[in-house]
């Protein structure tokens, strides 16, 4: 998977690089000059499907409902013959929603001889006033045509929102949208963690 990334960004690179007005060289003749075969320049991604984003919202539901299950248990209660859905297509979909099956796990808790280990240093620390703990963490909204992705700055003290950020990607720019829209209303707190909350 990450040497099919690798290939993709470099092809995109490579794309970019070629202009369809030049002067003396055709597409053709850019094309092999950067070794990239013309059926990648011409290649047009296709969309989700328009079954694609139902198919999501009954796997988000099932899911909420058994969060235990997982790709083939996932498969067996979409998938009917009259209406068969490809493992693979549950399975990316999936992937594509960051859900991922509840089970015990190998216990990689244990740090290895010599690992430092940073304490947690909010914890047993007593918040009494505003701006004094922020944090911020992701979820994700369901669509009529999909999802969206929700990024919050909370304060824990007030548990208000101070910032918000939507975006249909998982770029960090949003993120940091919302973080920037929080200092420039309510100043800086003394803690920012980065992920969690109060209970």
């Amino acid at each position: 998977m990450a040497q099919k990334k690798i290939t993709d960004e470099l092809i995109g690179d490579r794309c970019r690089l070629i202009d369809p007005q030049h002067e003396h060289l055709s597409i053709a003749q850019q094309c092999n000059l950067l070794s990239l075969p013309r059926s990648s320049y011409y290649y047009q991604p296709l969309g989700e499907s328009v079954e694609n984003p139902a198919l999501m919202v009954r796997i988000d539901k099932l899911f909420t409902e058994r969060p235990e299950m997982g790709v083939r248990r996932m498969h067996q209660e979409i998938s009917t013959p009259d209406n068969p859905v490809n493992i693979k297509r549950i399975h990316r979909l999936m992937r594509l929603m960051a859900l991922e099956a509840v089970y015990q796990k190998p216990n990689l808790s244990k740090h290895a001889q010599g690992h430092q280990i940073y304490p947690y240093l909010l914890r047993g620390v007593n918040i009494q006033e505003p701006n004094h703990v922020w944090s911020t963490d992701i979820t994700y909204i369901p669509m009529a045509n999909g999802f969206l992705y929700l990024c919050v700055v909370i304060d824990w003290y007030t548990r208000f929102i101070l910032g918000w950020r939507l975006s249909n990607t998982l770029l960090a720019d949003f993120c940091i949208d919302a973080l920037a829209d929080a200092f420039a209303k309510w100043g800086q707190p003394c803690i920012f963690n980065r992920a969690g909350g109060p209970d």
